[in-house]
């Protein structure tokens, strides 16, 4: 077998791949990858926590041993309780050991489905319910927290699980602090198991079971948002998840003595296999920084600290995180262990990569991924040339190619070299299609190739470039806006923390572009003076933004992206709220989401007034935001 490359161009990806993936004795499941790790080194450091993000704390450390004792430990645990191949436990915790041991101990026993803790409750309860979950693990009552308390509200509503298991947060604290916070809450809830006196009573070197796992059995659901309706469920076979962290760490090179700061979310794809299964399948140790991770003030302030404290070579983050790590002094400290970064999720600002980079000397790496490809399909090649701005290079193992699609999502053909079209994927990373079956409806094309939703491009060179998501673009009187070039433009401005770009309604062109921006603390600008920025920086005349909004903070979802959707909406509502205001001061305007019409503006009427309603139908007719009638009276 040909020994594998560095990778510092497609050509290398290709060389990699003339050994198909079947040929390179990849395990069988996760439960085997981290076996064969402990195998190997059983005395290295796997896993490693701090609770606060201070700078003084003693870390809870596990062996490679060790976590695979507590893995196959949570294992049994979750099949004495009736968990079967096929079947799920869902998980609603935040960033803890015991979410790993939940995680590869729930894939062993079954399926594990991963649930956003942030989500309000009815949405938990769907998830729990679509997956078809009998057990659920959550957070016993800690003070700070709300997960039990959600739980609590929908516990009558949950009939068909057999089991909740909390895991007490209050065992992780030193004492005395620990048994006073136990004292003060008092027993857990009757009914409830305590995760830690669970998985004790249990074996640590076998499966009870005796199950030998398929790599196509089902491993993992995860959620990914759609921007109307219920999130969807992604299902991740054990194949699936093995061949994204062997493929990423041919990117990552991972190794014994490397340690991989995880501050994303553990119902994430890219915590859980980024910064979780890719090191594991290296040898490396992660470390989980703080339970809340980058929504952790305390990280956040003292994060450079802990990167030379831990010696930590690597972690990843969302455009969000570099923005705010700027405003975190780094001088001083030393980062020589840091080999880079990496920015997924969300195209991050050529710009912000510059800023970021001149700051702490870092090499920042853009890649891109989805739940649906099991997390990475690009990245940049850091033993080769980064494009700042591009995705990079395909991933090994993972096909990328742009599709010129007709307007009701049709395959037409192959896209050319730098032409735009639909980004689709497919290959041993990417999944068979939602849990769902209502849902896969024209999400392939061209036989088995995932269409991401994306657009993009791909350069003589075989970088790929994002131009915007499909459903983001801004359409000017037919004449598509990327707006990723407007942000790019405003987050040049010195004050500018970040920025999105979104179509604002216009009764003649359609669409007219328009940013919001949130400002550096402390900064100060004028719409006018952004505006202005614009113009010069913007090549494209029809792309200069007609409105720039300062607003204290661009809504992101749980994982860090900018939630364009509540934007878009936003710009409708301000749109329509001042034509209609002409007409009658007390009319009011909320835009929600609609799973057949995509956008509504729903309308409000002070009155039943007949001569009102029809002023209102006609003075709107010219948008293409649809509008519904509503009486207040």
């Amino acid at each position: 077998m040909p020994a594998i490359p560095a990778i510092k161009t497609l050509h290398d990806i290709q060389l990699i791949e003339q050994t198909p993936l079947a040929e390179r004795d990849l395990p069988a499941s996760t439960f085997e990858l981290i076996s064969r790790a402990a195998a190997r080194q059983p005395d290295a450091a796997a896993l490693s926590f701090i609770l606060q993000g201070s700078t003084d704390e003693a870390a809870y450390r596990l062996s490679y041993r060790q976590l695979l004792g507590k893995i196959t430990q949570t294992a049994n645990a979750f099949h004495r309780l009736g968990l079967r191949p096929g079947k799920a436990v869902s998980f609603l915790l935040p960033n803890l050991p015991h979410t790993h041991f939940t995680i590869w101990g729930g894939e062993a026993a079954g399926i594990v489905n991963a649930i956003n803790p942030l989500l309000d409750p009815e949405h938990i309860a769907e998830l729990i319910q679509a997956s078809d979950s009998e057990l659920l693990v959550t957070l016993a009552p800690f003070p700070g927290t709300d997960l039990w308390a959600k739980i609590e509200g929908l516990r009558e509503q949950l009939p068909t699980l057999k089991a909740i298991i909390c895991v007490d947060m209050a065992n992780l604290l030193p004492e005395p602090q620990r048994s006073a916070t136990k004292a003060q809450r008092g027993v857990l809830p009757n009914g409830v198991l305590d995760f830690d006196a669970l998985i004790a009573s249990c074996p640590d070197d076998h499966l009870e079971s005796g199950r030998v796992i398929a790599p196509d059995d089902i491993a993992s659901y995860f959620h990914t948002g759609g921007t109307t309706g219920t999130p969807k469920l992604a299902p991740h076979s054990h194949a699936n998840e093995v061949a994204m962290a062997y493929s990423m760490n041919l990117v990552t090179g991972f190794a014994p003595g490397d340690v991989t700061l995880c501050g994303l979310p553990l119902f994430h794809v890219n915590a859980v296999i980024v910064t979780g299964l890719t090191a594991f399948i290296g040898g490396a140790e992660v470390l989980l920084a703080t339970p809340q991770g980058y929504r952790n003030p305390n990280l956040i302030s003292n994060f450079w600290t802990i990167i030379e404290q831990y010696k930590v070579s690597f972690f990843s983050g969302v455009p969000t995180i570099y923005a705010g790590l700027l405003q975190v002094p780094s001088e001083g400290h030393d980062l020589s262990s840091l080999k880079y970064a990496l920015c997924g999720a969300a195209p991050m600002p050529v710009e912000l990569i510059h800023q970021f980079e001149r700051k702490t000397g870092l090499t920042l790496i853009e890649g891109y991924g989805l739940t649906e490809g099991t997390c990475g399909s690009c990245a940049n090649p850091p033993a080769g040339e980064r494009r700042p701005g591009s995705i990079g290079l395909p991933m090994p193992y993972c096909q990328v190619a742009i599709k010129v699609l007709d307007e009701q999502g049709n395959f037409l053909r192959e896209a050319g070299r730098n032409e735009i079209g639909n980004l689709c994927i497919r290959g041993a990373t990417v999944f068979k299609g939602y849990l769902q079956s209502s849902k896969n409806t024209g999400i392939w094309v061209d036989g088995d190739w995932f269409n991401t939703g994306d657009l993009g491009r791909i350069d003589a060179d075989g970088y790929v470039w994002l131009t915007g998501r499909s459903k983001d673009l801004i359409i000017r009187g037919g004449h598509n806006i990327d707006p990723q070039m407007i942000e790019e433009a405003l987050h040049k401005h010195p004050a500018v923390a970040m920025a999105a770009a979104v179509g604002k309604p216009d009764e003649k062109a359609g669409e007219l572009p328009v940013v919001y921006v949130q400002l550096k603390p402390g900064a100060q600008t004028s719409e006018a003076e952004l505006l202005a920025h614009a113009a010069e920086h913007i090549p494209e005349r029809a792309a200069i933004p007609k409105d720039a909004w300062v607003i204290d903070a661009i809504p992101l979802t749980a994982v860090g992206k900018t939630f364009k959707p509540a934007l878009r909406f936003d710009a409708i509502g301000r749109v329509y709220q001042a034509v209609l205001a002409e007409l009658d001061q007390r009319l009011r305007v909320d835009v929600r989401s609609d799973d057949k019409r995509g956008q509504v503006a729903h309308i409000y009427l002070p009155t039943h007034d007949i001569t009102l309603a029809e002023a209102v139908t006609k003075r709107l007719a010219g948008f293409a935001v649809a509008i519904e009638l509503h009486h207040t009276e």
